[in-house]
């Protein structure tokens, strides 16, 4: 991996590049951007970034990327890495922009708010008490 730039915005942008990589291990930067990926994946259609477009977000340094709904619509067939001919890895990209979302803990709840407890499921409620508690 080589990272380029000396500005201070180029910095920071491969900073977070640089979080990606350190996650997934896996080089953005080896993107051509041919669109493969957008082309054979089975949920690009319902995506509001394609995956060739989320990768070049990693590659610039657009930290909004953990913020689409893109990344969630990821179902992990690995069609796109295996049409990839870079053989980038782009699920595990994808798979890191969910753990920095994630991170950012934004969603997380106060169980002891929640007034229905009894009208809630259960399973939904074991869950949230994994996922968005502190």
């Amino acid at each position: 991996m080589v990272w380029r730039g000396t500005l201070i915005g180029d910095i920071m942008k491969k900073d977070f590049t640089k979080k990606v990589y350190d996650i997934c291990r896996e080089d953005a930067e080896l993107c051509i951007a041919c669109g493969r990926c957008s082309a054979v994946c089975p949920f690009s259609d319902l995506m509001d970034v394609k995956p060739h477009q989320i990768i070049h977000m990693v590659r610039i340094g657009d930290e909004s990327v953990v913020d689409t709904n893109a990344i969630w619509y990821c179902v992990s067939c690995l069609a796109c890495t295996q049409r990839c001919p870079r053989e980038i890895n782009i699920t595990a990209i994808i798979e890191a922009l969910r753990l920095i979302n994630l991170r950012k803990r934004k969603d997380a709840i106060e169980l002891r708010g929640v007034r229905e407890l009894e009208a809630l499921p259960t399973i939904a409620l074991v869950g949230a008490g994994r996922k968005y508690t502190g």
